[in-house]
């Protein structure tokens, strides 16, 4: 039985020494189910003890090959030196002073590379938070509070986050919103990704009952992520842009899941060379930190001091770990993903060849999906969820997403060994399960 030191480098490819859940992970398992939220999703029992690049040890010794990257957060992959390094270097100085009521040097460094990253005509300005969800939260506060309209409108499948403003926007899954109601009021959602669903918009819901001038924002991501990693269709981000240009409403891109280099661009909007109004991001942007941030024109961005902040968002500790994470981004990883994300397809397309309930892949870069099929050509979730649990026990780690699909959104450091690894298990999995 191999054994691996917390301080040897762990291996490249998955190495199993017991049985899942291990005795270790069993253990944890039991402790967290007597004191933490029922609320909390856990597909499979995996308990982590420590990461590095594209590979995860649990407290038993195993080791996986991670095609989550903790749901595209850690986009350096886990425990970057380079990331690391920098936030040992700023805990050892200053740990918190928030930036809603003083300065310090680092808030003010990532949000100047970070609004030069956006091609916004008079500048942007940038509002650090401290998730997905809460950059959404305050998206829709600043595009009430600039354009003095009330009313929003979102996308079916969409997820934007939990919290009362998001939750009211997101349109994924109904166990989301049962029992939490009455959400935040006048939010309407329309399909995702198509021209019909635009049609809809601007010949029923506008005449009838959606007065665009009293609209304030369009929320939309680029590629929707808990919904199926849906591309929409082409020219249907290019039309929202137009339909907000002519009504004065703010386009809103959602990039918390899709941005960060995830795509091979930093934020996924710029695949279709539309220009928003307000950016919302989170996840990968401090690979494993909490941070968030929306970027706005600076136009936009006008709300007075006191009117919304945060003590947390911005954190020192997190922005350093932020400028490490965008320094690697800009030095090969975003070509990296653009190139791995190529190779993936691939694999994946022979997979669909092998096994037709297995559809063709799509999206952009590393943020790649592929859904399930029963023998009637219907989406398949029960399908999904057994090959994600199977996947589990031969050492590959997967999550899914939308109705029954399976996303694959692994560290952006990832190889083209690794790449192939994955989809040799998959394809190991998929012949277990369907032969």
């Amino acid at each position: 039985m191999l054994s691996i030191s917390i301080n040897d480098q762990l291996p490249r490819s998955p190495y199993l020494v017991t049985s899942l859940p291990g005795p270790r992970a069993r253990e944890i398992i039991a402790r967290d189910r007597a004191v933490t939220s029922p609320s909390y999703t856990r597909d499979y029992p995996l308990v982590v003890a420590r990461g590095e690049g594209c590979m995860v040890e649990d407290v038993d010794g195993n080791v996986f090959l991670d095609m989550t990257a903790g749901i595209a957060v850690t986009a350096t992959g886990h425990a970057h030196p380079k990331v690391v390094q920098a936030i040992q270097a700023q805990a050892g100085k200053l740990l918190h002073m928030s930036g809603t009521d003083f300065y310090y040097e680092p808030m003010v460094e990532l949000a100047e590379k970070l609004a030069k990253h956006v091609d916004f005509s008079h500048g942007a300005k940038v509002f650090f938070t401290n998730s997905g969800a809460e950059s959404n939260e305050g998206a829709i506060k600043l595009a009430r509070y600039y354009t003095k309209r009330s009313l929003i409108i979102a996308f079916l499948g969409a997820f934007h986050g939990r919290t009362y403003g998001a939750m009211s926007l997101t349109g994924s899954k109904a166990v989301q919103r049962e029992g939490f109601g009455p959400l935040v009021p006048g939010v309407t959602h329309i399909p995702y990704g198509t021209h019909a669903s635009l049609d809809y918009l601007e010949k029923q819901l506008f005449p009838a009952m959606l007065p665009p001038h009293e609209v304030a924002a369009i929320v939309v991501e680029p590629i929707q992520g808990e919904g199926g990693y849906v591309v929409p269709e082409e020219g249907f981000l290019q039309r929202i842009r137009e339909i907000c240009d002519r009504y004065g409403i703010l386009m809103v891109v959602d990039e918390v899941q899709s941005g960060m280099g995830r795509t091979g661009r930093l934020f996924a909007i710029e695949h279709w060379e539309v220009i928003p109004d307000i950016i919302t991001t989170a996840k990968g942007i401090a690979s494993g930190l909490p941070l968030g941030a929306i970027l706005a024109r600076s136009e936009i961005m006008t709300w007075p001091p006191g009117s919304h902040a945060t003590t947390f968002g911005g954190n020192p500790v997190a922005c350093v770990a932020g400028l490490a994470t965008l320094e690697l981004l800009e030095s090969g990883l975003m070509t990296n993903a653009t190139k791995m994300g190529e190779l993936l397809q691939a694999g994946l397309v022979k997979l669909h060849q092998q096994f037709p309930r297995v559809s063709l892949p799509r999206g952009k870069g590393l943020m790649v999906a592929v859904d399930l099929f029963d023998d009637q050509g219907n989406l398949d979730r029960q399908l999904r969820d057994r090959i994600l649990q199977t996947a589990f026990l031969h050492g590959l780690l997967l999550l899914g997403c939308g109705k029954a699909a399976i996303r694959f959104c692994p560290p952006l450091v990832i190889d083209s060994e690794q790449i192939e690894t994955a989809v040799e298990i998959f394809a190991d999995v998929l012949a277990e399960i369907l032969n």
